[in-house]
C-alpha cells in the first residue's frame, strides 16, 4: 500500500516539485551545485576567507611558491595542529633567481577564526578575525605575484567580481531576450520581421572583435565601478539573441492554445499575456539556458582582462590575475600564477553540471 501511496503521489505531484525529485538524483548536478555554494559563499565572504588584503604587499617574499601544511613537526611526531614552516630566501647563483627553503627552526602554527588584517565586510562593516592566520608568519597557500601580494588572498577578491559579472550580464541578456523574443513572437507580421532581421544583423556580427572594439572604446580614466558595468553591457549586447529566437519559437507555438484565448477574452493586455502565462509555461527551459549562459559571460569577461581590454588594475579579477601568466618565462618559473585558471575551469564545469541536471529534471517524467 505504501508503494502505491507513493506511486500515486508521483504522479499529482506539482511540476516544481517532480524537478525537485529528479535533481537530486543527479549526481553530477548535485556536485556542481555544491562546489557554486562555495566559490560564492568564498567570493561574497572574501575578505573574511582572504588572510590579508588584495593589495597588501609583503616585499621579503616576491614570486614565493606555495607553502606546504604540515602536520607532523621537525622531531617526527603528529600534531593535531597544523602549522607552517618558516622561510629562509636565497639566491641561486647559477640562474641569479630568489629561492625559498623551508626552515623547521621556525614554525607558525595555523590559528582558525583568529585576528589578522583588518578590514571592512562588504566595504563598509569594520571586522579584523580572518578564517585561517598564521600569526605573524607567512602564510601564501597559493604564493604569491612579482610585487609580493598573497594569490589566495587575490584570487578570492577576483571570485566576487568574476562570479557577479556572469549573474549580472546574463540577467541583463535574460530579461532582453524574454521581452523582445516574446513580443517578436507575440505581435507577427511586420515587428516579428523587423526583430528578426535585427537578430540575424547582431549574430553575424563577429564576436572577439566586436567585444575588443567596444572595451577598447571605454575611457581609460573611468574609475573601476564603471569600468565593471560597462564590460557587463558589452557582454550581454550580443547575449540574448540566441535565447530571443527560442523565446520567439515557443510563442509562436504557443499563443493559439485555448490559456491564451481565454485570457484575451477574460479581458487580459497582452503584455501581460506574455509575461503572466506564456513565457512562465516553458520556465523550466529559461532556468537551464540562464545556467547555461552564466559560463560563457565568466569566460568572456576573462578574455577580455587576460587581453587587458577588459578590466584593469588595480579591479582585480580572474582575468586580471592571469594577465602575469601572458609571458612564458613567468610561467615555467612561477606556475602558480596559473591557478586562477583553474578557478575559471571548476566554475564553468560546476555550471555545466548544474545545467545539465536542470535540462534533465525539466522533463520529469522522462
Amino acid at each position: 500500500m505504501r508503494g502505491h501511496g507513493d506511486q500515486e503521489s508521483y504522479y499529482v505531484a506539482s511540476q516544481w516539485r517532480l524537478m525537485g525529485r529528479r535533481f537530486r538524483k543527479h549526481k553530477l548536478a548535485m556536485i556542481g551545485t555544491v562546489m557554486l555554494v562555495i566559490l560564492y559563499l568564498l567570493g561574497l565572504f572574501c575578505e573574511f576567507f582572504a588572510p590579508y588584503g588584495p593589495y597588501e604587499r609583503h616585499a621579503a617574499f616576491l614570486f614565493c611558491p606555495p607553502q606546504r601544511v604540515h602536520l607532523v613537526g621537525p622531531d617526527g611526531r603528529l600534531t593535531l595542529r597544523p602549522f607552517l614552516y618558516g622561510l629562509d630566501r636565497k639566491v641561486n647563483l647559477d640562474t641569479m633567481r630568489k629561492t625559498y627553503i623551508e626552515d623547521p627552526s621556525t614554525t607558525f602554527p595555523l590559528r582558525f577564526f583568529a585576528k589578522g588584517t583588518p578590514y571592512l565586510l562588504f566595504g563598509f562593516i569594520p571586522a579584523s578575525r580572518h578564517f585561517m592566520t598564521a600569526g605573524t608568519g607567512p602564510l601564501f597557500l597559493f604564493g604569491t605575484d612579482d610585487l609580493g601580494r598573497d594569490m589566495l588572498s587575490r584570487v578570492l577578491y577576483a571570485a566576487r567580481i568574476s562570479l557577479s559579472i556572469g549573474l549580472v550580464g546574463v540577467f541583463l541578456s535574460f530579461v532582453l531576450g524574454c521581452l523582445i523574443g516574446g513580443i517578436s513572437g507575440f505581435y507577427g507580421r511586420t515587428t516579428d520581421m523587423v526583430i528578426q532581421r535585427i537578430i540575424d544583423f547582431l549574430i553575424s556580427l563577429p564576436t572577439i572583435p566586436l567585444w575588443m572594439a567596444l572595451s577598447a572604446a571605454l575611457p581609460p580614466k573611468w574609475p573601476s565601478i564603471k569600468v565593471y558595468f560597462g564590460i557587463t553591457i558589452i557582454l550581454s549586447f550580443l547575449g540574448w539573441c540566441g535565447l530571443a529566437r527560442v523565446v520567439r519559437g515557443k510563442i509562436l507555438e504557443l499563443r493559439e492554445e485555448d490559456f491564451v484565448m481565454a485570457a484575451r477574452i477574460s479581458g487580459a493586455g497582452e503584455p501581460f499575456i506574455i509575461v503572466r502565462h506564456l513565457l512562465p509555461s516553458f520556465i523550466s527551459y529559461l532556468i537551464v539556458n540562464l545556467t547555461l549562459a552564466i559560463p560563457s559571460m565568466i569566460l568572456g569577461e576573462t578574455a577580455l582582462s587576460f587581453l587587458g581590454l577588459g578590466l584593469r588594475p588595480p579591479v582585480v579579477s580572474w582575468g586580471v590575475l592571469l594577465q602575469q601568466a601572458q609571458n612564458i618565462r613567468t610561467i615555467a618559473g612561477q606556475p602558480w600564477l596559473l591557478i586562477p585558471a583553474l578557478f575559471v575551469i571548476a566554475t564553468v564545469l560546476a555550471f555545466n553540471f548544474l545545467g545539465d541536471g536542470l535540462r534533465d529534471a525539466a522533463d520529469p517524467y522522462k
